[in-house]
């Protein structure tokens, strides 16, 4: 059963009186174990369709189904619910809280899903930080950090609650070449190694050459869909 299933899936916004269409019809499956980029120039509809994937805006029309359930007509705590436990993000700001340290950020996902045990968070948390090459880093706050390191708290934040879906916009645009491909090897060897879901939105060649599939968006619409 595919992880998310998007059908004909529409997005309008509003313009003053103008409807102005984000997506047209999207049809999108995504399976476990995938490493896929969302694709195609601004405007195409990409950061739409990863928004409405992460429960973070709802459609206008169409479906999506997440572990074969129809979540379009979910609640607000419902659609809040699932972001907890199923979904992880990484945003290209890193939305990391400042006044927290390493170790506070990466925790802060798993107190929100009310796990108690003081042992079972620092294994958890811990254990996220050497995925990421982070030990040692646990009392820096995220101003004590580089670019390339706070991304990387951010994907350890992303995966100590071992979501199905981790959902990344743009997560390589504020960094260098160099932290880039670092970053991007990291989350691919992540990928191979705990069958970790990524799917990407990007415009970033680099993140498209280590994806495995390319979905091409233009116009509010999948117009290529390309496994390798």
């Amino acid at each position: 059963m595919p992880i998310v299933e998007t059908r004909n899936l529409t997005k309008d916004y509003m313009h003053g009186r103008m409807t102005v269409p984000a997506l047209r019809g999207v049809d999108l499956t995504i399976k476990a174990g995938e490493f896929t980029a969302v694709v195609g120039p601004s405007g195409s509809g990409k950061t739409t369709l990863l928004n409405l994937i992460g429960c973070l805006d709802r459609p206008t029309g169409g479906q999506i189904l997440m572990d074969g359930k129809d979540i379009s007509g979910y609640s607000p705590t419902e659609l809040a619910d699932l972001r907890r436990h199923k979904l992880g993000f990484i945003f290209q700001t890193y939305n990391l809280i400042p006044v927290l340290t390493t170790y506070e950020n990466v925790e802060l996902p798993l107190l929100l899903l009310g796990v108690k045990s003081n042992g079972e968070i620092k294994d958890k948390v811990m254990s996220a930080l050497a995925e990421v090459g982070l030990a040692g880093l646990e009392t820096r706050r995220p101003m004590d950090l580089s670019g390339g390191q706070q991304q990387r708290v951010a994907i350890a934040r992303a995966l100590v609650k071992e979501p199905r879906l981790i959902l990344a916009d743009e997560p390589t645009a504020n960094l260098d070449s160099e932290n880039s491909e670092a970053i991007l090897s990291l989350m691919q060897e992540l990928n191979r190694k705990m069958d970790t879901t990524f799917l990407f939105s990007t415009h970033d060649p680099l993140v498209m050459k280590f994806a495995r599939r390319l979905v091409t968006m233009r116009d509010g619409k999948v117009v290529e869909d390309e496994r390798r």
